[in-house]
């Protein structure tokens, strides 16, 4: 079934019905303190739009290329700029520990995804991408990017995103160690130098991007840059928060409207599976953390939290206002986002070596 708008609506209604929507969802997520709100409200509103009302007639509404690129450069820069050279230290200090943790449940997850591939709950190598443990945006840009189903890839990645995030506030709650999260920041600042070198960065992540037809090279490179920039260049880039609700925003809208009726019965058909899929690898995780614990004289949180398989940023504010060893939890989950960029093309190749004539997505 074609996935286009109801021409009795037209395209200029679509979008602004599209906007009121995603405004709409986005507030409701954010009362709820639901991690990523920004971006899963907007994709929300996206799917409804495209999969709720399909026509014979018109095009499908699609996000243009160039706003596509900008989202993922402003989330590349966003996240390339959260990651501290200080880190290089801590992991320097504890790099067996580190390492062998990151490899565990890496493995695991790869693991798991090759289980949902060879049972085909999920078409390809989209299991494996949406099984990555972390860098959940970076998994759906790199999916699409690797020929898998980004739709689905989004489906699995913010179920566990969310299903962490739970399960992480619970442990901390549990633990009498939680506080009050950090005060959100202010949504309109005035311009500064540091948005000024978020805009250079984003400009010249997108220009090699092009140049170089990287995939995903918008994203890849602009966190490759924001890093650079933020530890070493005269002035950090700084996202305003009005900034990444637009690039958030847009990412949604890049995922969802790719919906279609049939995409959407076939994440139904699957979702119990992949919840279930979810709690195993976060019971492996915590299986992790005890032997962090018993072998590695690490507190119990922070081993949870450092071993917890994403968000990163979920986890970072949940470790910041809980009593644990930030730096160690932080070096942990950069330590596997990085990773886990570099190793998911890798492994998607090897398990598509091993799942010949794997069905195509639906719809």
């Amino acid at each position: 079934m074609p996935n286009r708008t109801d021409p009795a609506i037209g395209r200029p209604a679509a979008w602004a019905l599209l906007g009121v929507l995603s405004v709409a969802a986005a507030a409701a997520l954010e009362l709820v303190r639901l991690p990523a709100a920004l971006l899963l409200g907007p994709m929300a509103a996206a799917i409804f739009v495209a999969a709720a009302r399909p026509a014979p007639a018109g095009r499908p509404l699609s996000l243009p290329r160039a706003a596509f690129e900008i989202a993922q450069a402003a989330v590349g820069v966003s996240v390339g700029s959260q990651l501290p050279a200080s880190v290089l230290d801590t992991l320097r200090a504890d790099w067996a520990v580190f390492g062998l943790g990151v490899v565990s449940v890496i493995a695991a997850s790869s693991w798991l995804g090759y289980l949902l591939a060879r049972r085909q709950v999920l078409p390809g190598t989209t299991a494996v991408w949406g099984a990555s443990p972390g860098a959940a945006q970076a998994m759906v840009f790199l999916a699409g990017a690797h020929g898998a189903d980004m739709r689905l890839v989004a489906v699995m990645q913010y179920l566990r995103v969310g299903m962490v995030a739970g399960g992480a506030s619970l442990v901390a709650m549990l633990a009498h160690a939680g506080g009050d999260a950090p005060a959100p920041p202010p949504w309109f600042p005035p311009p500064d130098a540091g948005l000024a070198a978020a805009c250079a960065v984003m400009a010249a992540a997108i220009l090699a991007a092009r140049l170089t037809r990287m995939a995903a090279g918008s994203f890849l490179l602009a966190l490759l840059f924001g890093a650079v920039a933020a530890n070493a260049g005269p002035v950090a880039p700084a996202m305003p928060h009005w900034l990444m609700a637009l690039a958030y925003g847009a990412a949604g809208w890049a995922v969802g409207l790719r919906f279609t009726r049939a995409i959407l019965a076939h994440a139904a058909r699957a979702l119990p599976r992949l919840a279930l899929s979810v709690l195993l690898l976060m019971g492996l995780c915590g299986l992790m953390a005890a032997a962090l614990v018993a072998f590695a004289g690490v507190d119990p949180l922070t081993a949870y939290l450092a071993t917890s398989p994403g968000g990163a940023d979920t986890v970072a504010i949940i470790a910041a206002s809980s009593n644990v060893d930030l730096p160690f939890v932080m070096a942990m989950q950069t330590l596997r986002f990085v990773m886990v960029l570099l190793s998911g093309p890798w492994i998607a190749r090897q398990v598509a070596r091993r799942l010949p004539g794997a069905p195509q997505a639906p719809g």
